[in-house]
C-alpha cells in the first residue's frame, strides 16, 4: 500500500516484511480449524473486498488528519492500526437489503463505509454541513436505513442499546444480528455489564466485541484492568455464560472468521457472543494528543505493533495466495480515487451547504408530561 509519511505512524511508513510476524499472522487462523474452514470458503472477490475495505478505512483517516492539519476541522478520532478489528467483523455480516445492525464506536468508522455510507457523508459529518447525516447537528454519524446506529457519546451505552435492538429482532422473528464494539476502558462502565447480562439472559442475537487497544484515553490497560493475566479479557465470555473467543485484531481474516461463526450461532437462536479483539492504538485518543500517546507507552511497543500493520500483513498474505501486486495496486487506486472524490464533495458542501440557524429548531421533540 502507498504510504503517507505526514499522516501515518512512522512504524508503518518504514514497514518491511518480517518472517516471524508473517508466520504469526498465518497461524492465527490455522490453529483454529473452524475458523480456517470459514476462510477456505472465501472466493477471491470477497478477499479483495476486505482489502478494499481496509484501504478505504485508512485513506478516510488520512484525509481526516490532513483536514485537521489544514484547519478544515479541529480534530478527528482515528482508528489507524485498528482497521481489521472493524472491517473483518463487518464483512461477516449481511450488508445491503435486510442488513444487520452495526453500532460502532468513534474508532470504528470503517463500519460506516463498509455498510454502505458514502465517505463524503463521513467528511460532511465532521464539517457539520447541512447535508451531512445529522444535518449539521452532531459529528456522531450513522444511517439506520443502512443498518448503522450512530455512536453514543457516553461510551459503553451501546451495549444496552444493541441488546434492546437484538431483543426486538428476536421478538419479530427476524434472523438478523446486531453488533457493537466496546473499548477496553468502556468495559468498566456499569451499563456495559447490564447490557451484556440482559443479552445473555434473554439469548438475543447480539455480538459484542471488546476492542482491546491497550489504552483508555491516556490510561494504560494494566492501570485499570486486573486479571490473572493483566492484559487479557479471555475469561470474560465464560463469566457471562455466553459463547466467545479471542481474535487477532490486526488480522482481518481472523476477525472475519470468528465473527462469522458468532453470527451463525446468533441466527440459529443460540444467544449472544462476546469476542475479544487484541490490537493497539497507534496514535492518540484524537489527533490533538498523538504526542501524549507516544509518552504513554514505551517506544518498543509501537515498534512491535508497527510490524503487525494490518493492511500490510493482509496484503502480504494475499500475494502469497497468488493475487498479483498489479491487481492490488489497481484496487488501491480505485479506492484512492473514490475517497478523493468524496473529499471534493464534502468541501463543496462546506462551501455552500452549511445549515441555517433556524434548522436547529426542526426535528426536535420531547416526551415531557404535563402537570
Amino acid at each position: 500500500m502507498k504510504r503517507y509519511a505526514a499522516f501515518e505512524p512512522p512504524e508503518y511508513v518504514a514497514w518491511a516484511p518480517d518472517e516471524t510476524e508473517r508466520a504469526r499472522f498465518a497461524n492465527a487462523i490455522a490453529k483454529h480449524p473452524d475458523r480456517a474452514a470459514v476462510i477456505e470458503r472465501l472466493q477471491e472477490p470477497q478477499l479483495l473486498d476486505m482489502y478494499a475495505g481496509l484501504v478505504r478505512t485508512r485513506l478516510i483517516d488520512v484525509a481526516l488528519k490532513r483536514f485537521v492539519k489544514q484547519g478544515v476541522i479541529s480534530k478527528a478520532w482515528l482508528g489507524t492500526g485498528e482497521e481489521a478489528a472493524t472491517v473483518g467483523p463487518v464483512h461477516a455480516l449481511r450488508r445491503g437489503p435486510n442488513a444487520d445492525i452495526v453500532a460502532p464506536m468513534i474508532r470504528n468508522s470503517g463500519a460506516c463505509n463498509e455498510m454502505g455510507m458514502p465517505a463524503a457523508d463521513i467528511f460532511r459529518a465532521y464539517m457539520g454541513t447541512g447535508d451531512s447525516p445529522s444535518h449539521g447537528r452532531d459529528g456522531h454519524y450513522g444511517d439506520f436505513a443502512r443498518g448503522i446506529l450512530p455512536p453514543v457519546s457516553i461510551v459503553g451505552d451501546c451495549a444496552a442499546v444493541v441488546a434492546g435492538i437484538a431483543l426486538a429482532m428476536r421478538l419479530q422473528g427476524r434472523d438478523n444480528v446486531a453488533i457493537t464494539w466496546i473499548g477496553d476502558g468502556s468495559t468498566k462502565a456499569g451499563v456495559f455489564h447490564e447490557g451484556l447480562n440482559f443479552a445473555a439472559v434473554n439469548k438475543v442475537p447480539a455480538i459484542f466485541v471488546i476492542q482491546n487497544n491497550q489504552v483508555a484515553l491516556g490510561t494504560r490497560l494494566a492501570q485499570h484492568h486486573l486479571e490473572p493475566a493483566p492484559t487479557s479479557f479471555a475469561n470474560w465470555p465464560k463469566a457471562y455464560g455466553i459463547w466467545g473467543g479471542v481474535f487477532d485484531g490486526n488480522n482481518v481474516l481472523d476477525g472475519f472468521a470468528l465473527t462469522s461463526l458468532a453470527a451463525e450461532r446468533c441466527r440459529r437462536g443460540e444467544g449472544p457472543a462476546l469476542l475479544i479483539a487484541e490490537t493497539f492504538r497507534m496514535g492518540g485518543h484524537a489527533t490533538h494528543d498523538d504526542l501524549e500517546a507516544r509518552r504513554t507507552f514505551d517506544s518498543g511497543l509501537f515498534e512491535q505493533w508497527g510490524r503487525r500493520e494490518p493492511i500490510a500483513m493482509y496484503e502480504q498474505w494475499l500475494r502469497l495466495r497468488g493475487i498479483s501486486s498489479e491487481r492490488l495496486e489497481e484496487l488501491e487506486l480505485r479506492v484512492e480515487l473514490e475517497v478523493g472524490k468524496a473529499e471534493e464533495e464534502a468541501l463543496a458542501s462546506r462551501a455552500g451547504a452549511m445549515p441555517k440557524g433556524e434548522d436547529a429548531l426542526s426535528g426536535v421533540y420531547h416526551t415531557g408530561m404535563r402537570s
